[in-house]
């Protein structure tokens, strides 16, 4: 089913993000499956009252994002997810807002196994003390958050965050921004809504500064992955 146009509150259709982030959820949910051709110039306007200026440049966005390509004589055609581009921050942020079923919370786990222990073990030997400061610093938010569910959220996103900074490799450190958006929403889904369970969350967390502190690379490898394993336990839970 197509999403409903959007509209400002005067009335008017929304403009180019706006355009962009409808056509671009439609592709992801499936409401336009891979194959399919994507409305002419004419039905566009028909249907969002923009100009044919607008409507080229969403064009061009969607194309840039790996979601579409225009083919000669056949019309702009919708491509398979693989040809998608993933890290672009619109892209995960519309697929964030379609919300999380098993597969995307499978597909998240993956990468952050692939990614978060390696930059935990490369922050233990790369820390610096101002490094450390903010991965403590951090930490004594999310335990200060106590029932503010919202506000643990945040400080998790900031401790993962400040270990990719902490690595010293601006590769983890640019994973962990272009991310940034569906992991707030898997941590969103993940945290227990209990002050008791947030402190269990917080010890494993410890564990990983503490290690980071240590210069103990392995140690801080190990405790978060189990931190992900806990992560993805909870998610399934929730998403079920």
């Amino acid at each position: 089913m197509v999403l409903r146009q959007v509209f400002t509150r005067h009335g008017r259709v929304a403009g180019h993000d706006e355009i962009a982030a409808v056509l671009g959820s439609e592709i992801l949910s499936g409401a336009r499956p891979a194959g399919s051709r994507m409305p002419t110039a004419e039905e566009l306007f028909e249907r969002f009252g923009v100009s044919r200026v607008v409507m080229r440049e969403v064009t061009k966005t969607l194309v840039a994002k790996g979601m579409i390509v225009a083919k000669s004589r056949v019309g702009t055609m919708v491509l398979p997810p693989e040809h998608w581009n993933w890290f672009d921050h619109d892209v995960l942020a519309w697929r964030v807002s379609l919300g999380f079923d098993q597969s995307f919370i499978e597909h998240l786990t993956q990468m952050r196994k692939a990614v978060e222990p390696a930059a935990a073990a490369s922050a233990a030997e790369m820390r610096t003390q101002g490094d450390l400061a903010d991965i403590r610093e951090a930490l004594a938010a999310m335990a200060h958050a106590a029932n503010d569910r919202r506000g643990f959220v945040e400080a998790d996103l900031d401790f993962h965050i400040a270990i990719a900074a902490a690595s010293g490799n601006p590769l983890f450190r640019a994973f962990a921004a272009v991310v940034a958006t569906a992991l707030d929403a898997y941590f969103s889904l993940s945290t227990p809504v209990t002050g008791a369970a947030m402190v269990d969350i917080v010890a494993r967390h410890t564990r990983i500064a503490d290690a980071i502190e240590q210069r103990k690379p392995e140690s801080a490898a190990r405790a978060m992955m189990a931190v992900i394993d806990d992560g993805i336990s909870r998610a399934r839970a929730s998403a079920a």
